[in-house]
């Protein structure tokens, strides 16, 4: 069964208050000011008990022009309006004001209720009614009913009540399954409880000793107590008029135009992405960069607004657009807004948050205005992979993806399994941290890769390979964590590219030597072998060979990598044969006399200081032995 909240709207002095309180026997009133002066100035809340069992909230707005910003923050959360028109004045300034921004909420479900039919003749009422049908053409009163009452004799009030049964029947039940979130129109403390906000439950549903956080600030808090209809409830529902007790959490903390969600599921934002329309019969028109008031739940703000496809939004027309904001908001993709003149204030039009935290945006660009084609109109798993595909690259788990798609973490779980089974996404896991790249990022980055490696290979044809850590960093900036190990596993079972050693080269990669470098490979190893633990040096090799030092050490990297030779330090060569003959020996040593000096292993050896030094100290390097006083032992 769908919580209901119903709401008024209508100009000042019309009944709104007085037909509430009719309804429901309360008065919405609340400040001493309003009951002095009859008109109401904040928003008022209560209860009505339909006839079916069903209780339903009520919203009742103010209806003078300068409390319009007042009446925006309760418009948001209603299912259902009643537009109260006084029969004895008929349609005024604010009844169309308030219906233009009813229009532009979209507000689906109304009744048009005319006050105070006592007052005039049957043949006025008539007129009234014809004038009002007329006003309510194109929009979605056109076939409202109207019904005439009076909340002073009860004239009508039982028609309107089995009217508003009926209707509210039709109230789809919104979404308990995602995120929480609560627009906060009102703050106060009550001494002995603290902090309390109110607001309606638009989707999810909230629990009692719940951490919740409130945006824009980013401030954690719990929920102490809940209340719906004044009475105690353990969990609230979407659709329901809730009061909150806060802990921890001091009353200048939080006012109107605030949210409640829950913690890093929502990103606060200095620009938001939009289709953006102006009522017909504005006198206003909008230029690129126009400042205006914006009003976003329960929350008004001025910003500028970037036209994305337009240089100039006339009456009646709508467009793509970026709100520049002047503070920080929250939005969720899909929440309606309405936008207000600067000066003098004039309600002028507004639109929906297409994406609620965007990139700067360049005007009239293409992929930009596909992009937003595709947000406004595409299917929830159309738009979580456009979302997956321009943030891939930033390698997004289930909660940025979340905020991103403007979704809840339980409602993506099964479009994300949709993306997974028809190819274009690939969840990577590390260490049980999840993340989500499109295929297409995926072909991007192997494509990369094997540019990279060819570029590398034809530029160095004799070594194998990059090393890892210079292709991990030329293949992804500032990569999360790990998941760069899982692309390259990837690509290596996929054939892509093969790592061995430390060293990336592309699948199926071979040294080749052309009949120049194999003579001097050929010269290198012979000139090793017949001095065996006391090589030339590098320069002596070079010349012996009668090839430059450069072209020399280019084989000799080459035989490295290929583990025939083995560079120690100071760029002493020596066979690969050689150097593990070398280990064993010492091992031997050691394992028959404890500990082996340099002047022995040297004397072992029968070469010079120099080079007894540099292969102890690659032993050393690879933890095959350690320096103890003037003497190593193995490294066990």
């Amino acid at each position: 069964m769908a919580n209901i909240i119903i709401g008024t709207a209508g100009h000042i002095d019309h009944g709104k208050t007085t037909l509430i309180k009719a309804l429901t026997g309360k008065n919405t009133d609340r400040l001493k000011e309003e009951q002095k002066r009859g008109i109401s100035i904040e928003l008022g809340f209560t209860y009505f008990d339909l006839p079916d069992g069903r209780r339903a909230g009520i919203i009742d707005v103010p209806g003078h022009e300068r409390f319009i910003k007042n009446m925006l923050a309760g418009v948001g959360g209603m299912d259902l309006v009643l537009l109260v028109i006084a029969a004895d004045e008929g349609v005024m300034p604010q009844t169309r004001e308030h219906l233009n921004i009813l229009n532009l909420i979209r507000i689906s479900k109304g009744i048009i209720v005319l006050t105070k039919a006592d007052l005039v003749e049957d043949e006025w009422l008539q007129m009234v009614q014809e004038e009002v049908r007329e006003e309510v053409k194109n929009t979605f009163l056109e076939n409202a009913p109207i019904i005439p009452v009076s909340s002073t004799t009860g004239q009508g009030m039982d028609i309107l009540v089995s009217t508003i049964n009926n209707m509210t029947k039709e109230v789809a039940a919104r979404n308990t399954d995602t995120i929480y979130r609560v627009n906060v129109d009102r703050a106060f403390s009550i001494t002995g409880f603290g902090t309390i906000i109110t607001g309606t439950l638009l989707s999810g549903r909230i629990e009692e000793g719940q951490r919740v956080c409130i945006y824009p600030a980013g401030t954690e808090c719990r929920v102490r107590n809940i209340q719906v209809h004044d009475q105690d409830v353990k969990t609230a529902f979407a659709g329901q008029r809730v009061a909150i007790n806060l802990a921890g959490i001091k009353l200048e903390q939080v006012s109107r135009g605030d949210v409640i969600a829950p913690p890093d599921v929502l990103q606060p934002t200095m620009m938001m992405d939009c289709r953006i329309e102006l009522v017909e019969g504005t006198d206003w028109s909008l230029s690129n960069r126009d400042r205006v008031r914006l009003h976003l739940g329960t929350k008004e703000l001025l910003c500028r607004v970037t036209l994305l496809d337009k240089d100039e939004l006339k009456p009646g027309e709508s467009c793509f657009a970026q709100l520049r904001l002047e503070e920080e908001a929250v939005a969720l993709r899909g929440d309606r807004f309405v936008i207000r003149s600067y000066s003098p204030m004039e309600t002028i039009g507004g639109g929906v948050i297409l994406e609620p935290n965007p990139p700067k945006r360049k005007r009239f660009n293409g992929e930009t205005i596909e992009e937003l084609r595709l947000k406004e109109s595409g299917s929830p798993l159309e738009v979580l992979e456009k979302v997956l595909s321009i943030s891939s690259s930033t390698f997004p788990g289930r909660v940025e993806l979340a905020k991103s798609a403007g979704m809840g973490q339980e409602e993506i779980k099964p479009l994300l399994e949709g993306l997974k089974i028809q190819g274009s996404a690939l969840e990577l896991n590390q260490g049980g941290t999840v993340a989500y790249i499109h295929r297409d990022y995926y072909k991007k980055l192997r494509d990369r890769a094997n540019n990279m490696l060819s570029a590398f290979h034809s530029k160095f044809p004799l070594r194998k390979g990059m090393s890892v850590e210079e292709f991990r960093r030329k293949l992804v900036d500032n990569i999360k964590g790990p998941f760069i190990d899982e692309l390259l596993r990837r690509m290596e079972e996929a054939g892509d590219l093969e790592i061995k050693n430390q060293t990336v080269s592309l699948s199926g990669y071979r040294i080749v030597f052309n009949e120049r470098q194999k003579r001097v490979k050929d010269g290198i190893i012979s000139l090793l072998e017949a001095a065996k633990y006391s090589p030339p040096s590098p320069d002596e090799i070079a010349t012996a060979l009668e090839v430059n030092r450069e072209e020399m050490e280019e084989v000799a990297d080459a035989l490295c990598e290929a583990g025939e030779i083995r560079r120690l330090k100071d760029g002493v060569l020596i066979l690969e044969t050689y150097y593990q003959s070398s280990v064993q020996a010492v091992t031997r040593h050691i394992d028959a006399e404890g500990s082996i000096t340099l002047s022995t292993f040297r004397d072992m050896l029968g070469t010079s200081r120099k080079y007894a030094m540099a292969l102890l100290e690659e032993m050393d390097r690879e933890k095959i032995t350690k320096w103890v006083g003037d003497h190593r032992v193995l490294n066990r």
